[in-house]
């Protein structure tokens, strides 16, 4: 059964676990503190850490399959935003390498600034192209049964299933 590692577990990460625990994935889903209970209300197994500090993502995928960076939406500074999607997201996905972590999924719309969405997806291809990760890019509307069946399908077709 392979586990999927959800960064940014809210109501859409939510409803992504939910539609991979329908099929029989392992779910683990992060926050940075707050909202615990609500991602294990759903069933996915809770963890805090920080995309801000890549060592606490990390920590968590030594049994991981495949990691969700579902952070289109993220708030705060517009430096701070930009770094997850930036150099913060370069040193993860320089240090999944070294992990058992197969596949990387990046939500590529929602409420960060396009420019910023746009840097972040070619981080990711360019990292998928030169360690041979397979990456997708979670886009269209989101939230709700449709956008959650939609995701879990393609971050499992990282697995090839």
């Amino acid at each position: 059964m392979a586990r999927a590692l959800i960064v940014a577990c809210g109501c859409h990460g939510r409803e992504l676990g939910a539609a991979l625990l329908a099929e029989g994935w392992q779910v683990r889903g992060t926050t940075r503190g707050a909202g615990v209970e609500g991602i294990e209300a759903a069933g996915i197994e809770a963890a805090v850490a920080d995309p801000d500090s890549p060592g606490t993502i990390l920590e968590l995928v030594n049994d991981t399959a495949v990691v969700v960076w579902l952070l289109g939406d993220a708030a705060g500074e517009p430096e701070a935003v930009a770094a997850i999607h930036g150099p913060r997201l370069e040193r993860l996905l320089e240090k999944l390498v070294d992990t058992p972590v197969r596949g990387f999924a990046y939500e590529a719309g929602g409420g960060v600034p396009d420019g910023v969405l746009a840097g972040g997806s070619e981080i990711v291809e360019r990292a998928g192209e030169h360690w041979m990760i397979p990456v997708v890019f979670l886009e269209g509307d989101r939230g709700g049964p449709a956008w959650a069946g939609e995701a879990a399908s393609v971050t499992k077709g990282l697995l090839g299933g």
